[in-house]
């Protein structure tokens, strides 16, 4: 067995470049909820250099709440923004003799766009026409792995080991009780449940079925660089390499 681990970075958490040193896959700020292109470049040459695949992590305009806004613009205008910055970490890539693998939508971009069938085929549109070769993230099992096919995209789909689970497979809003999973035991659990079994737990205590192809391990968190070793090393031990979607 094989899964990609993959994190956020560039935004200001300080472990950046040692969680390169543990995923195979980096989701790089792109300036508009977090980071700046001095970052941007930064969190490029340490992906290069750890051999993890470099990926871009667009927002809505959103840098005064981080990206956790609620919007609701015209799809032309989602296709622009999302334009704008992939194409930017493109060209910092470029210049440093890396390239873009993969585009992962932030916070309530990512969010909204699972559940709004318009806003994630804008997403899969400017993907689509800045370059159909990258892989596109998405909640596993929802309909930003359907836009991405439709799309003629290579969906990848991405389950989380510290976030809380709703029966329909769904992300619990962060405002919600049960969101956040603090205990890091319980992350790990969830974590090995959802790459060896493909099912994890949801707070009603149902069973949900996943297609788990990448973990997505926050890196801002308090204790992110050591729970991401643990990740790593259970991993290891349960014989299941971690490497980057081909």
């Amino acid at each position: 067995m094989q899964i990609d681990l993959n994190a956020d970075l560039g935004e200001g958490a300080g472990s950046d470049e040692a969680l390169l040193g543990l995923v195979s896959s980096a989701n790089i700020a792109c300036g508009w909820h977090a980071g700046d292109a001095k970052t941007m470049r930064q969190c490029v040459r340490w992906a290069i250099e750890h051999g993890v695949a470099i990926g871009a992590h667009p927002s809505f305009p959103d840098r005064e709440n981080f990206g956790r806004s609620t919007m609701h613009l015209p799809p032309d205008e989602i296709v622009a923004n999302v334009l704008y910055q992939v194409g930017a970490l493109a060209a910092i890539a470029k210049a440093e003799g890396g390239k873009l693998s993969h585009v992962k939508a932030h916070g309530q971009l990512y969010n909204q766009a699972v559940k709004e069938p318009e806003l994630a085929d804008a997403l899969c549109e400017a993907v689509r026409r800045f370059d159909p070769t990258l892989k596109f993230f998405g909640l596993a099992g929802s309909g930003m792995i359907d836009a991405a096919r439709r799309a003629g995209l290579t969906p990848v789909e991405e389950v989380f080991a510290d976030r809380g689970y709703m029966p329909d497979g769904s992300l619990v809003p962060r405002s919600q009780p049960g969101a956040l999973i603090e205990d890091e035991e319980q992350s790990l659990a969830q974590t090995l449940s959802l790459v060896r079994d493909r099912k994890v737990t949801a707070i009603d205590g149902s069973t949900v079925p996943v297609n788990a192809q990448t973990v997505c391990l926050h890196g801002d968190g308090a204790h992110a660089l050591e729970f991401a070793r643990r990740i790593r090393d259970r991993l290891q031990q349960e014989g299941i390499a971690v490497r980057a979607v081909a």
